[in-house]
């Protein structure tokens, strides 16, 4: 069960340092049809539903090209999760691991990355197949399928 700020048996938690500034700037907005994390599914599948990315229209161009990919990897902020726990029960049994050999939501920086299959291009962004988010979720970045990268000719 997704838990909000609760601490499974032997999980660990540390005292967050103070924030510093990265300059992370969110390029646009995940559209889902999940609205609350019980509901997410944990992983994405590319055969799950059509959801939109909306892109903020400065990025919009940035999108040229795209379609050439059958496959796009998504970066996205985890906005709801916390971001204190360095070891993790993951299927509540008390038994846990650090964080990092999780693919858990709840990380010091909580940045979510799914691979996903383009559907199609729209007139604010793009269409998907394969997305394991909350709707409304911060886009991060976009990028094509790094397995199935071929430079451009020139």
């Amino acid at each position: 069960m997704v838990r909000s700020s609760d601490i499974r048996p032997n999980e660990v938690a540390v005292e967050l340092p103070a924030a510093t500034d990265a300059g992370l700037l969110f390029i646009g907005t995940i559209r889902t049809p999940w609205t609350a994390r019980p509901d997410c599914p944990r992983q994405g599948r590319l055969d799950g539903p059509v959801c939109r990315i909306e892109l903020h229209p400065l990025w919009l161009p940035a999108l040229d090209g795209i379609e050439q990919y059958e496959r796009i990897e998504v970066l996205y902020w985890l906005h709801q999760a916390r971001r204190d726990l360095v070891r993790q029960s993951p299927a509540s049994d008390g038994r846990t691991r650090g964080t990092f050999a999780l693919r858990s939501p709840v990380r010091p920086n909580p940045i979510g990355s799914s691979l996903v299959a383009l559907v199609g291009r729209t007139p604010s962004g793009l269409e998907v197949r394969g997305l394991d988010c909350l709707d409304g979720t911060p886009l991060v970045d976009l990028k094509p399928d790094r397995c199935q990268f071929t430079p451009l000719p020139e």
